[in-house]
């Protein structure tokens, strides 16, 4: 989907698929009889910082977890770093970096041990290894730390450490989920001045948040609602297209319209009965 869809909103130019890192194609996952994901369709271009928002259910989570091959789609396809989520699972997640808002590191570790750990794991090894630590913890600002258990570490410095893990191998693709959920302000701005350099160089990131303010940081965003996307664009067209003074109004706008459709829909079927 390539357009502000279901908001009334002007369609812009399809993302080539050739130019996609993310590539979703009416994407949907199913828990029993519960809907996660339903028909999720939309492409992230190659060093693109793509934000996905909306309230906890709303599928997020869910959508990245299929994105990372760790859930199997229900039905429709998606491509990460050209690979196929369905049959090239280990593929992808040798090639994606993803970082969660819970803090999953090991506490006695030192910061210089988990870095190193983790990029072992990554078959990252010698001179190589070496090379890359030293070059996480200099643009991280880790390195007088990184004698320091990490346990030990602030909520900010936590998350610089968990951002130098996931990204240890270099991932060309990059997913955080709610990675600055708790985390002081200077702390948050820090963090996307980190996200932003990674793009320049290349990184692909998807990011979810419940921040606004990091939101309008992002160079799209998709707006998702009870497993549907219900908008996707640049910050600046979704606030013009409504006429709105900030992305926030415009969720806010938007989540309305959604939860109102859905509540004309229920008293039309109880009507009906």
């Amino acid at each position: 989907m390539s357009a502000l869809a279901g908001a009334g909103i002007a369609a812009g130019p399809a993302t080539p698929a050739a130019d996609a890192a993310i590539d979703a194609r009416a994407l949907r996952k199913t828990f029993g009889s519960l809907v996660a994901v339903e028909g999720l369709t939309l492409s992230v271009k190659k060093g693109e910082v793509f934000g996905m928002l909306g309230p906890n259910g709303s599928g997020k989570t869910t959508a990245i977890r299929m994105f990372c091959a760790l859930l199997a789609p229900s039905a429709g396809a998606a491509t990460v770093a050209g690979c196929d989520v369905g049959t090239q699972g280990e593929k992808v997640r040798r090639l994606i970096g993803y970082m969660s808002q819970r803090y999953g590191l090991y506490d006695d570790l030192t910061v210089e041990e988990n870095i190193n750990f983790y990029s072992a794991i990554y078959g990252l090894y010698g001179s190589d290894r070496a090379a890359r630590i030293a070059t996480l913890m200099a643009e991280l600002g880790l390195e007088d730390r990184a004698k320091q258990l990490g346990g030990t570490l602030s909520g900010g410095w936590k998350q610089r450490l968990a951002l130098a893990c996931a990204t240890a191998h270099e991932p060309p693709v990059l997913f955080l989920d709610e990675p600055t959920a708790g985390v002081d302000p200077a702390s948050r701005r820090r963090f996307w001045v980190s996200i932003h350099e990674m793009a320049s160089r290349g990184t692909t990131i998807l990011v979810t948040t419940h921040y606004m303010d990091e939101a309008a940081r992002c160079d799209r965003l998709a707006f998702m609602s009870r497993g549907h996307l219900i908008a996707l664009g640049t910050p600046e067209e979704v606030t013009h297209q409504f006429g709105l003074a900030s992305v926030e109004d415009v969720f806010i706008e938007l989540q309305r319209r959604d939860e109102q459709r859905l509540t004309d829909s229920g008293q039309r079927t109880a009507g009906a009965r």
